[in-house]
């Protein structure tokens, strides 16, 4: 068995001498090297901007979504849409740990594990699609994955459902960005507050901005707004378009005393929400990315064009203890975990 290396260029196919992600096609051999790991997988969650794509596309049809991410993993050896660039992750069990990792990693084999690198460097192969969720972007499969010497994992844990664990672990960068960036007396705008990393998101910022501070949700209609207002996690609500900056601009101000806020965190899964993100932020605030459908261009030379001055954060999907942060929250609050266990189990 012969040792790979530990970010994964020895299954680089084309082209050759880059990274796994932004590689075309991978080897998604199932013989491991000896410093992998082989996982028995049972679900991928898609990641949201690329599940909205390929649902669009296939015009909702559910065997054209299954046929396409055949395609995809068939012709790159990943699942990584080729229109948004984005993965997903998966959940699995430890079928076979290579010699190098036994006694490095604390892991078994048959331990169950929610990968929390994306999908788009990780090797896969499926054998056959047995169901798609697409109200929660969850694929069923019987297929394999390789997980790298860098690869981050976490053990499922014992108080939760599986795919409850799954759900979460999928946004965990978002709320526990959010935990770093937030402070005490905040104002924060969080677009696509009604969903998965939005509820996350919003719970943690009310945490962090405390009683000087201020948490605005938006959602997309007055349905979404009324539900979002029940959680009680945002200090107010707007009902507002995203593709119309400066409506998102002029509810915010309404909702936040003529201000504009210090934070934006967009947690959209759709295009060109860039300027609606940068726009009701004050000059010195700070925009949080966490979107995968972010175009860095429209951000940068939009942030230009309205004379913006704003520190921008690409939503880097690992930050330490992400994992424990987010499954934490779902202990701590009975409502985020019932409406994750409602919506996305």
């Amino acid at each position: 068995m012969a040792k790979g290396n530990k970010y994964g260029t020895h299954r680089v196919i084309e082209p050759k001498g880059t990274l796994p992600q932004p590689a075309f096609k991978i080897s998604n051999d199932t013989t491991i090297f000896d410093n992998e790991i082989l996982i028995d997988v049972d679900y991928l969650n898609i990641d949201s901007a690329s599940f909205t794509q390929l649902k669009g596309e296939a015009g909702g049809d559910i065997e054209k979504i299954k046929t396409k991410i055949m395609e995809i993993v068939q012709e790159r050896g990943k699942m990584q849409n080729p229109v948004t660039g984005s993965g997903g992750m998966l959940i699995g069990n430890v079928e076979k740990i290579g010699p190098d990792l036994k006694e490095k990693i604390d892991l078994q084999k048959g331990d169950k594990i929610a990968t929390l690198v994306s999908l788009s460097l990780t090797p896969l192969k499926i054998e056959k699609i047995l169901d798609v969720n697409p109200d929660i972007d969850r694929v069923e499969i019987k297929g394999k994955a390789i997980l790298f010497e860098s690869g981050i994992f976490a053990k499922l844990p014992k108080d939760m459902e599986a795919t409850l664990a799954l759900a979460a672990l999928d946004v965990a960068g978002a709320p526990a960005q959010v935990k770093n960036l937030v402070k005490e007396g905040n104002n924060v705008l969080i677009l696509g507050a009604t969903g998965k990393s939005g509820l996350m998101c919003s719970y943690m910022a009310k945490k962090m901005v405390g009683d000087r501070g201020k948490v605005i949700g938006q959602a997309r209609n007055e349905t979404r707004a009324r539900f979002l207002r029940e959680t009680e996690f945002c200090h107010e609500v707007i009902v507002a378009d995203v593709l119309n900056p400066i409506n998102i601009l002029e509810e915010t101000l309404i909702a936040n005393g003529g201000n504009e806020v210090d934070i934006a965190i967009n947690c959209l899964s759709i295009p060109n929400s860039e300027l609606s993100s940068i726009l009701p932020v004050r000059n010195k605030g700070i925009v949080y990315f966490f979107s995968m459908a972010t175009s860095f261009t429209k951000a940068a030379l939009g942030a230009e064009g309205i004379g913006k001055d704003v520190t921008m954060i690409i939503g880097n999907g690992y930050t330490k203890n992400h994992a424990q942060i987010t499954l934490d929250l779902l202990r701590e609050s009975e409502t985020l975990r019932r409406i994750f266990e409602e919506k996305y189990t």
